[in-house]
């Protein structure tokens, strides 16, 4: 679960953009104008492609003999002790595995000093193109939404709101070969002070990955994703697919990438999973005014998790706009808006259970307001 870097999306509008000119355009040739046209048109198309070529390195790699790394091999000899693999299939594999340094690139940290902007994050997700793209989602996926909100107790817009901020409803869900990728940040994770730690993450998640595909009987190196190994509409990375996808089309076996129903119902399983009370209706958030003698400060620091009695932040000069439900714990979120003021929102559990998803209060509000946005403008159109 991640965000897309800027070559990405370059990258796709290009494919858009070509995949939009008619099939018989070059062929108009009956006259003059048509024929520049046609020669316009063909020299567009060889600077699209020239331009393209060379980024096929960018997600393919290139060939490292893993198989002969003392990690990779402690880690193979532990796949076959722990999971009945065999080594000789293993070591198959790894010969096909290539070392992805656009991905150890990715990882790296963002340079620090550059403020954070809420206004400017959120209108990469907030606008038309995920906006109309995720009514046609939701019409098309209107019994597995309503289905899903129903089990799990997770409103349709959450989870629309999700799959759209995640991958535009299934149209950016990653270009990487997932083994590729998790092994190269299993075994050559960048400098960075928690490098052990994201080190052992992703070679859980590559261990999840190779028993995942062992169990639907895919090939592994069939499997693609984001620069992290994210797979599929929903972006859940192998190890959460084994934990929390459902078969929610009910056709006997999971699959995130071609199933919107599997990712509805996956999306809403794993808020379930991480702690989503479906008791708690009303607002995810409310919006709220802070006194400037700041009592309230201290509740900034209290990580991602509601636990904040309503009564405790209005001593604090905490107010929001409407009365807050009683009975149930808060958090004090502050969304950053560079040299703008600050915005400040009293947020209930299921907000931070968003944040599971990625810990990020900025995503969590993308994907409320996102969801919100689709559902406002499908009942529009209904209208």
């Amino acid at each position: 679960m991640r965000f897309k870097p800027l070559i990405t999306m370059l990258l796709a509008a290009t494919v858009a953009a070509t995949s939009m000119l008619p099939a018989d355009a070059l062929a108009a040739q009956e006259n003059t104008t048509q024929k520049a046209k046609a020669k316009k048109k063909t020299v567009k198309k060889a600077v699209k492609k020239a331009v393209a070529a060379p980024v096929s390195d960018y997600y393919t790699g290139e060939f490292v003999n893993f198989g002969q790394w003392k990690e990779v091999q402690q880690f193979l000899d532990e796949m076959v002790t722990k999971h009945g693999f065999t080594r000789p299939e293993l070591d198959a594999l790894m010969g096909k595995v290539n070392y992805l340094d656009s991905v150890v690139q990715l990882v790296k940290p963002a340079p620090p000093g550059k403020p954070k902007n809420w206004s400017v994050y959120s209108s990469r997700f907030i606008e038309p193109i995920r906006i109309n793209a995720g009514v046609r989602f939701w019409n098309a996926n209107a019994e597995a939404l309503a289905r899903a909100e129903s089990l799990y107790g997770v409103p349709a817009e959450i989870i629309a709101g999700i799959i759209g901020v995640e991958t535009i409803y299934g149209r950016d869900t990653g270009r990487f070969r997932v083994v590729d990728t998790l092994t190269t940040l299993a075994f050559s994770y960048p400098l960075a002070p928690n490098r052990d730690a994201r080190m052992a993450f992703f070679r859980g998640e590559l261990e999840s990955t190779l028993v995942y595909a062992r169990q639907t009987g895919i090939d592994p190196l069939s499997l693609q994703g984001s620069f992290a190994g994210a797979v599929g509409l929903p972006q859940f990375m192998p190890g959460n697919i084994l934990k929390y996808a459902v078969d929610f089309d009910g056709d006997g076996h999971i699959d995130l990438r071609n199933s919107a129903a599997d990712a509805i119902g996956s999306v809403a399983a794993f808020l379930v999973g991480h702690g989503w009370q479906r008791d708690q209706a009303g607002p995810l958030v409310f919006p709220a005014t802070v006194s400037p003698a700041r009592a309230w400060e201290p509740y900034l620091d209290h990580g991602l998790e509601a636990k904040i009695r309503p009564e405790a932040l209005t001593a604090a000069g905490v107010v929001t706009t409407s009365t807050l439900p009683p009975g149930i714990l808060y958090g004090l979120v502050d969304l950053q808006n560079g040299s703008e003021p600050t915005e400040y929102w009293v947020a209930s559990n299921n907000f931070y259970t968003i944040t599971q998803y990625n810990r990020s209060y900025f995503y969590a509000m993308s994907v409320i307001e996102l969801g919100r946005a689709v559902r406002l403008s499908r009942e529009s159109a209904q209208l």
